[in-house]
């Protein structure tokens, strides 16, 4: 009896991280982010202190090597100090991390804000709510480029805000989803080719790219899964090569041809044109297909999650 017992208890265990994950999204769904004291506002803080001492006018990659150890040194005290916690307390602690490393209810508030004013026929509007989102220039955006810029933000953010977390999460506890989310917020204030972060950058974008390799391929997987399969797989093999960034065009190339639009096409930033490659393939965005993209990354998270618990149940069994 008590051997029985012991094995039901060792099996419960084993889907713990999956009961935090959706403990997590639970919370995450009922409070969103904090509207004060968030930790990456804290973190973002620090990450300008460093900058100001370490990205020098000639700055190299040492530097940035230098900057991007600095700003993950306190993660790593926080995540051993959390090891030497009683057991219901790591659970709490594990609990808050997962929460603050997810951002699903923002994500989707963000997308809603520019449909409402969309919906509302309010132009300058959306393209004040799309800005919070995007880094391009909004300012000359017509409905239907709005509506594509929210639509490839949702996309690509449903990894970096969602299943990167829950991916590094399950692979590697605490550690893995707050050195994901801090890599991935150090690599959006330095992961850029321009002349001050060019190399300064290099470390913060490279390891962005390395963590988010195979949760951006997860991601476009179940993209895929969540709507048109022929159409997702298609645009995913033949197009993402073509996108700047190596795990943002399989995510996004999915998306789109999941949902069997056309997204991509030149941009502007910072006041010059950039030219994109198109992505997916089908109709040009209008508002309704923000609800869509919605719908689409609310079915891929159930999808994602039925995945990962196929595989507990598969390896708690070997």
């Amino acid at each position: 009896m008590q051997t029985t017992h012991n094995a039901v208890i060792e099996l419960a265990s084993g889907f713990f991280p999956l009961i935090l994950l959706l403990a997590a999204w639970a919370m995450d769904m009922a409070l969103g982010e904090p509207k004060r004291y968030h930790p990456l506002i804290f973190f973002g803080n620090y990450v300008r202190w460093i900058e100001r001492h370490l990205c020098t006018p000639h700055a190299t990659r040492i530097n940035g090597v230098l900057a991007f150890g600095c700003a993950l040194l306190p993660a790593f005290s926080f995540i051993a100090i959390a090891y030497l916690l009683p057991k219901e307390l790591y659970l709490g602690f594990a609990l808050l991390c997962l929460y603050m490393a997810m951002a699903y209810r923002s994500l989707r508030e963000h997308a809603l804000d520019v449909y409402q004013a969309l919906k509302q026929e309010n132009i300058p509007l959306a393209r004040e709510a799309l800005a919070k989102i995007v880094s391009r220039d909004t300012s000359a955006l017509n409905e239907n480029a709005i509506c594509s810029a929210c639509i490839e933000s949702t996309l690509e953010n449903g990894n970096d805000a969602i299943f990167g977390a829950w991916f590094w999460w399950l692979i590697a506890g605490i550690p893995g989803a707050v050195i994901y989310r801090l890599t991935n917020t150090l690599d959006a204030m330095w992961g850029y080719k321009t002349q001050r972060y060019y190399f300064f950058g290099w470390a913060a974008a490279r390891s962005d790219d390395f963590l988010n390799y195979l949760p951006a391929r997860a991601t476009a997987l179940c993209y895929c899964l969540a709507g048109n399969w022929q159409t997702g797989w298609q645009s995913w093999r033949q197009q993402s090569a073509q996108w700047k960034s190596p795990n943002a065009g399989p995510v996004m190339a999915a998306g789109a041809g999941s949902l069997g639009l056309l997204l991509g096409g030149n941009a502007v930033y910072n006041g010059a044109e950039e030219k994109r490659p198109q992505l997916g393939m089908g109709n040009k965005a209008t508002r309704s297909d923000i609800i869509r993209a919605l719908q689409l990354l609310r079915n891929a998270m159930w999808i994602w999650l039925g995945i990962a618990l196929g595989l507990t149940i598969f390896f708690s069994q070997l």
